[in-house]
């Protein structure tokens, strides 16, 4: 059987109209809850959690100590991912808040744990519902607000790495490559590096082809059961960096410079994917000198080691990581 994951409802409107008369089992970051807080007093919280980690024991513990009719998310990544979990464990309806645009899984069925130094996605749930307030995500730290484009840049990257393991026959068998596939990724790169500047800047127009773009990703993804287009070399060197820094780096602050090292590994020209990160405001420069270098001597045993899809990663050469990090 083949299942095709759906895409939440999305729902563009004022946190303060919303009205859940449930009882709320309410997943948040500290930083997020407080920003909107006075805009969702309607809510009837029982029960509430900030989860500390992507560990699914601490994630087994809440979804165990969980009361509530609805799930309701309010945060970024780590949030979101926890209630996935935790609504997918209990059976329970789940409502997804974003107060910045900072990743993609507000749109997919899995969750991102950290498990023996990397990233593993586990199946949950997409959320039934993301509710979208453009004042609020307008509000929001700019290095965070639009850093969500990472997860669709990467597709300069992940689908390069696609065809590189396609002429190699190296792809898994359950991701053949897709010319149509890649093609369609193509012109999702390119709607993103169009709508960066004013996305960055918080423009409505901007930040809704963003979503956009986002959306259209995941579900791209979601048809053909696999990541391979929009996951490659990046992310792995993004979970390779994490697991020398320990947690606590935003996901774009990883996967950005990620971009742009392994796409000047591979030989792209990386000013117009720059220029993308710069109008978003991407931290391009929190990961230590030291850490990139270290990263890039043991990306190739790192990806062996973890069962990675194949890509530039497992081939890259000390020459071919001086090139990235001169792109960085």
């Amino acid at each position: 059987m083949t299942r095709v994951w759906p895409l939440p409802e999305l729902q563009y409107r004022p946190l303060t109209d919303i009205d859940e008369p449930r009882d709320v089992a309410l997943v948040y970051s500290r930083a997020a809850w407080d920003a909107v807080a006075s805009q969702l007093t309607s809510l009837r919280v029982a029960w509430s959690a900030e989860p500390g980690a992507a560990i699914e024991t601490e994630w087994r513990r809440l979804a165990d100590e969980c009361e509530g009719e609805v799930v309701v998310s309010v945060g970024g990544g780590l949030a979101t991912d926890a209630a996935k979990y935790i609504a997918s464990t209990r059976g329970l309806p789940l409502v997804c808040i974003p107060t910045a645009l900072s990743v993609d899984a507000f749109f997919t069925w899995a969750s991102g744990v950290r498990r023996d130094g990397c990233v593993h996605y586990i199946p949950t749930k997409p959320p039934d519902r993301v509710v979208v307030d453009f004042e609020v995500i307008r509000g929001a730290p700019p290095s965070v607000r639009a850093a969500g484009i990472g997860d669709v840049l990467s597709i300069a990257t992940g689908s390069w790495d696609w065809r590189y393991a396609h002429e190699r026959g190296l792809n898994p068998e359950d991701a053949p490559y897709d010319s149509s596939a890649d093609r369609i990724a193509a012109t999702l790169l390119a709607a993103a590096l169009e709508c960066a500047d004013a996305a960055g800047a918080g423009d409505e127009e901007g930040l809704r082809r963003l979503i956009d773009c986002l959306a259209l990703e995941v579900q791209l993804c979601n048809l053909l059961g696999h990541s391979r287009p929009e996951e490659g070399s990046e992310h792995y060197f993004a979970y390779s960096a994490e697991s020398i820094l320990g947690h606590g780096l935003p996901h774009g602050d990883l996967v950005g410079p990620g971009i742009l090292i392994m796409a000047g590994v591979q030989g792209q020209d990386t000013r117009p994917l720059r220029d993308a990160l710069v109008a978003c405001h991407t931290p391009l420069d929190t990961i230590p000198p030291d850490v990139l270098e270290r990263t890039l001597r043991g990306l190739p045993e790192y990806c062996r080691r973890h069962e990675l899809p194949h890509g530039i990663a497992h081939d890259v050469t000390h020459e071919m990581g001086r090139r990235g990090l001169d792109c960085l």
